[in-house]
């Protein structure tokens, strides 16, 4: 390991302990928060109130999930797992997106029933807890605002923070209404606004990890552009099999076969493309197998005659 791989490795561990301690201090607050909410959401009988906590709850187990994954990811790579756990951080935001799915769809679904028939709701109440929630959630918010979002694992902690922000927001609101004008179903409208946000959060992050799971290229990178910036290098004459996908969040890799004129020197057209894909796409990760045209046509001939014996 050479001394700038030592402090690229250093860099990365102190980014993910001060990630860390961030996820830890949003931890604190949201289960602080939570266990107040259970209790007056159940005393006020409010769905709104209710549905943030069981939120919370599962924002709690996002944050706790993002905590392990950070462990497993530093793990290094070795035997079968050649690139370590580092896909641990993409089940990870299935699972954040599929929990935020679901309980969206319960509130929905409970939402609906109580605009049929609201249960009286005591408003002073929903409004003081409502408001203690905004701050909490601000605090635990602007820690995970500084940690590295680039990571789906944290950003899918970050959205889960963010969507009770507004469920808060919208239920400080309804709390506001319910004290002024007794309209009860101000409660399950609020909590149709939450579900609403929590379904769009799903969706992203579904849509992200699911692209990085079918091994898609990254978002924003064009394979046809890649192709042609190899194609067009000088001596390379052909480019195929080329393969782009993300191995996890901000680590793109690239395979390719490429082919030179007869008489290029192939070690030095490989280390040119490697500098150009790292430069011009950011693609650090990359495996080359770079032959001669001739080399290939050869092998083609040879293989078949081998099929026609």
């Amino acid at each position: 390991m050479t001394a700038s791989d030592h402090h690229g490795h250093s860099h990365v561990h102190v980014e993910a302990d001060t990630d860390s301690r961030r996820l830890a201090i949003a931890l604190a607050l949201i289960v602080g928060l939570m266990l107040v909410e259970v209790v007056a959401g159940v005393l006020a009988s409010s769905l709104a109130l209710v549905s943030d906590a069981a939120h919370m709850l599962t924002d709690a187990a996002a944050l706790v999930l993002s905590l392990v994954v950070i462990r497993l990811v530093r793990r290094p790579a070795g035997g079968n797992l050649t690139f370590g756990l580092r896909r641990a951080e993409i089940l990870s935001a299935q699972a954040n997106g599929v929990t935020l799915l679901v309980l969206g769809g319960l509130i929905v679904y409970e939402a609906i029933r109580r605009l049929i028939d609201p249960p009286p709701t005591v408003g002073v109440v929903v409004l003081v807890v409502a408001v203690v929630g905004i701050g909490v959630n601000l605090l635990a918010a602007g820690q995970l605002a500084r940690a590295n979002r680039r990571s789906l694992n944290i950003r899918g902690s970050y959205l889960h923070l963010v969507t009770d922000l507004f469920a808060f927001i919208a239920t400080a609101i309804a709390g506001l209404i319910i004290l002024t004008t007794g309209f009860d179903r101000a409660d399950p409208i609020a909590s149709l606004l939450v579900a609403a946000i929590m379904l769009w959060a799903a969706y992203g992050l579904l849509r992200d990890s699911g692209r990085v799971l079918l091994e898609a290229a990254p978002e924003g990178m064009s394979v046809t552009e890649i192709g042609d910036a190899i194609a067009a290098f000088p001596h390379v004459e052909s480019v195929h099999d080329l393969h782009v996908w993300e191995v996890s969040s901000g680590f793109p890799a690239l395979s390719a076969h490429v082919l030179v004129r007869p008489d290029d020197d192939c070690h030095g057209a490989r280390r040119g493309l490697e500098r150009m894909l790292v430069e011009r796409f950011g693609i650090e990760h990359t495996t080359l197998q770079v032959d001669h045209s001739h080399s290939e046509r050869l092998i083609a001939i040879e293989r078949q005659r081998a099929s026609d014996r």
